[in-house]
């Protein structure tokens, strides 16, 4: 069971991918979160109606099928709709690209929500004083009321990212040689599907763990001057 058989080094090779992926497609999902949030306050009946159907159609459909369409159904669609006005082409994409760019789209709807939670959060009396001394609504936006809001998102954030970064797992299946790749390709090669899963599945833990570490020490970092 620990004879790894050389194989050890794919595995790490492969948590380093897993940890890449994980920290793109969070990045991306933060993005998509504030963007989702932006729509979601907007005047606009148009941005309310697409933040709202964001997240309620990605919250709705299992994570894998809209990796599968990503990957397989958007370039097969293009290559329809080009062959359809006349055109010959050929679309691949990229695993590492695609896998990232869907984990934080899907994952963005979860950050909606939470950045949505902690902007209504952030009392208006802060805002009215930034805009009372003289800041304009953009920059009491960045000075105050963003930085107010991502420390009041901080926990929920935290919790997406431990989602997310079990998820990461799914990539597996578009041939991107992440973790859970690794451990299939290992497995496979030397018939101990238990010795490397088994393995993988500690190396999700481990990352587990760090990432609880941090995000401790950041919330304490976080609210380092606040009464409580």
């Amino acid at each position: 069971m620990l004879d790894l058989q050389g194989y050890g080094w794919m595995l790490l090779q492969g948590l380093q991918m897993t940890v890449l992926v994980g920290l793109c497609a969070m990045l991306v999902a933060i993005l998509f979160g504030l963007l989702g949030t932006w729509g979601k306050f907007s005047h606009s009946r148009l941005a309310n109606w697409a933040a709202d159907t964001y997240t309620t159609v990605v919250r709705g459909v299992p994570e894998l099928i809209l990796l599968l369409l990503v990957y397989y159904g958007v370039p097969k669609l293009i290559q329809d709709g080009a062959a359809a006005l006349g055109y010959d082409m050929r679309l691949d994409l990229n695993p590492f690209v695609a896998g990232f760019l869907t984990i934080g789209f899907i994952y963005g709807a979860f950050c909606t929500e939470v950045l949505r939670g902690a902007f209504l959060a952030v009392p208006r009396g802060q805002m009215e004083a930034a805009r009372a001394i003289g800041m304009s609504r953009t920059l009491a936006f960045r000075r105050v009321q963003l930085p107010l809001a991502m420390r009041m998102a901080l926990p929920g954030l935290g919790n997406v990212w431990m989602v997310l970064i079990k998820a990461t797992a799914l990539i597996s299946l578009i041939q991107l040689d992440e973790l859970m790749r690794k451990a299939k390709l290992a497995a496979i090669a030397t018939h101990q599907p238990f010795t490397f899963y088994f393995l993988a599945s500690l190396l999700f833990l481990a990352i587990t763990l760090v990432s609880m570490l941090v995000l401790k020490r950041a919330e304490t970092w976080a609210k380092r001057g606040v009464r409580t």
